[in-house]
């Protein structure tokens, strides 16, 4: 493993390189924690943040040519970014499972996948992965990626409970492990949970 061919590429491969692995990382604790919570969001809009970086930056990176400057990796760029906004609408909308679907589809389509073709002979993650020995510096980065994927699995760990039941979000005030009875208050229209097992 060698870090020389991301470091002598150009900002832009390098920028694509860094959010992607952070939607990587952060994207596998996002599918695998608790949904619905304020962490669940905030990490969830971070992701889509870094989503959108990685498809961006792509459109600045022409290694691949076959319609002039353009390939299908700036198309799949397109259709991933137009994904983006319609899977943020359907959380909008509270379709949730259309929601979870399209994020997961995102996920594994243009990182799992695609990441793993970067992997191939003559691209530059395969010459950073396949090739050479580390220098000193290069394995302190190295060290501290692994620390990232080791803390990223531990809160995705960390984040799940084992319990199998569906859980409703805290935020709408509700204790899924309960069953309830909706009592509405006669003044604004706000509900009151009531109860037991």
């Amino acid at each position: 493993m060698q870090l020389s061919p991301l470091l002598n590429a150009s900002p832009a491969i390098q920028l694509h390189v860094a959010a992607a692995a952070g939607a990587l990382l952060l994207g596998g604790a996002v599918l695998f924690r608790r949904k619905g919570d304020a962490g669940h969001r905030f990490a969830g809009r971070l992701w889509a943040g870094l989503m959108v970086v990685v498809a961006g930056s792509s459109f600045f990176i022409h290694e691949l040519r076959l319609w002039g400057a353009w390939s299908p990796i700036h198309l799949l760029s397109l259709l991933t970014l137009a994904s983006l906004a319609w899977g943020v609408r359907l959380a909008r909308q509270r379709r949730i499972n259309a929601h979870r679907r399209t994020m997961a589809g995102i996920y594994v389509g243009a990182l799992v996948i695609t990441g793993f073709f970067t992997l191939l002979p003559g691209r530059i993650m395969h010459d950073v992965f396949f090739t050479g020995a580390l220098k000193p510096g290069e394995a302190a980065m190295a060290g501290l990626a692994l620390a990232t994927l080791a803390a990223a699995l531990a809160l995705t760990l960390a984040g799940r409970r084992g319990d199998a039941r569906v859980r409703i979000p805290r935020m709408m005030g509700i204790d899924s492990t309960r069953s309830w009875a909706w009592i509405p208050r006669h003044r604004g229209h706000r509900f009151h949970a009531s109860g037991s097992l």
